[in-house]
């Protein structure tokens, strides 16, 4: 996967995969200057990446994201200003 996150799910190979999938997309700016608003995301953002929160997106039929993705997406959340 690219530092950008561009890429495209849709008719993975492999017997296993679901031919039709999707990302969910979040335009974050990379400096918000509300500091309280900033906290609110960065915090929300964080509990999205967490163990619970992917236990209950399992839980609605939703893959947990790889622990590689999840690592990349902390590395990017760290840089909002």
């Amino acid at each position: 996967m690219p530092e950008d996150f561009r890429v495209s799910i849709t008719n993975a190979a492999g017997k296993d995969s679901y031919p039709i999938s999707s990302f969910t997309w979040l335009l974050i700016p990379a400096k918000i200057q509300d500091q309280s608003k900033k906290k609110a995301l960065v915090d929300f953002l964080h509990w999205m990446l967490d163990n619970d929160a992917q236990a209950m997106a399992e839980a609605l039929d939703y893959a947990r994201l790889p622990k590689a993705v999840v690592a990349r997406e902390i590395k990017a959340i760290s840089k909002i200003q």
